[in-house]
């Protein structure tokens, strides 16, 4: 029988000195998963587009020594469907990004699809292969620090104004890279807004992108886009509006449908993204992805 997929967790951020860090990620630990994902996003780790030594030491020493794996979320700004004149700018922070993923001995680093303002279709195709181009540059980049580019599918939180792919689509996309570092991540939740707002069905939608997916991103929604006026988070939360990183279970994402629908890869990793007011619910969190993640299809 085939061993089943890591359970992980994405860490929060406390002080922008890391000197909390240790403490939590002693407390992530303690939940029991087999991996924690660092959001070095938010760590204060790169300088124009260099790597601040000092501060990846006390990341790394943080780190060192546990049982856990790690995966990496990169900068959410890189976006490789950009104007060409930014490309290499984008570039440079995501190479750095890229290096400490594999400094910290990440298995996958995520990174967000590119996305561009709606325009007319040859100039978003061209975004497309432009996406393409510098994504299997960057998966050489990857390759040479042992680390997996999972290109993770979003929405439109502007609702109409950005394109960004569907998840169908980005499964696509991978495809025709066709570099062995460059995988997805699937996140359930993004695909499940994005189909609230066109109509589309998200089993249909997800099956593709999960067979090329070596990473996952667990949290639950409603799959309804933020299209009222809210005041507070806890608003947001009443109306099931909005991109909420719920625990498992408080939304309606039909996790039966799509674990039934779904196969994936044997590497694939349920990481757990969850906002920070429920994080006193991690622990049930973990245990009922751990569910999930133990009755999932995976490839032969």
């Amino acid at each position: 029988m085939s061993a089943r997929p890591l359970v992980g967790i994405s860490s929060l951020v406390g002080k922008q000195d890391l000197g909390d860090l240790t403490a939590h990620l002693d407390e992530v630990e303690e939940l029991g998963v087999d991996s924690i994902e660092l959001p070095i996003f938010d760590m204060d780790l790169i300088v124009g587009g260099k790597i601040r030594q000092t501060q990846l030491e006390t990341l790394r020493k943080a780190c060192s020594g546990r049982r856990v794996g790690w995966t990496v979320h990169g900068p959410l700004s890189i976006n490789l469907m950009d104007e060409p004149f930014r490309l290499p700018r984008h570039f440079e922070v995501l190479s750095a990004a890229l290096e400490i993923a594999g400094v910290l001995g990440a298995k996958n680093y995520v990174l967000h699809s590119g996305f561009r303002p709606v325009q007319l279709s040859d100039g978003i195709e061209a975004a497309y292969a432009r996406q393409r181009e510098w994504l299997a540059r960057a998966g050489d980049t990857a390759k040479a620090h042992g680390v997996t580019i999972c290109v993770e599918n979003l929405f439109d939180d502007h609702w109409g104004k950005f394109h960004t792919a569907r998840a169908s689509r980005l499964a696509v996309e991978i495809t025709a890279v066709g570099h062995p570092h460059v995988r997805a991540t699937v996140d359930f939740s993004h695909a499940y807004l994005d189909c609230g707002f066109h109509g589309f069905d998200v089993t249909a939608e997800v099956t593709p992108l999960a067979a090329v997916a070596h990473h996952l991103h667990i949290h639950d929604s409603f799959g309804r886009p933020d299209d009222i006026y809210m005041y507070t988070t806890g608003e947001r939360l009443a109306y099931g509006h909005g991109d909420l990183h719920l625990p498992v279970g408080w939304g309606s994402v039909p996790w039966d449908s799509l674990l039934a629908a779904c196969t994936f890869p044997q590497c694939v990793v349920f990481n757990i993204e969850l906002d920070h007011r429920y994080w006193h619910l991690a622990k049930e969190t973990v245990a009922a992805t751990r569910a999930m993640a133990e009755r999932c299809k995976l490839a032969a």
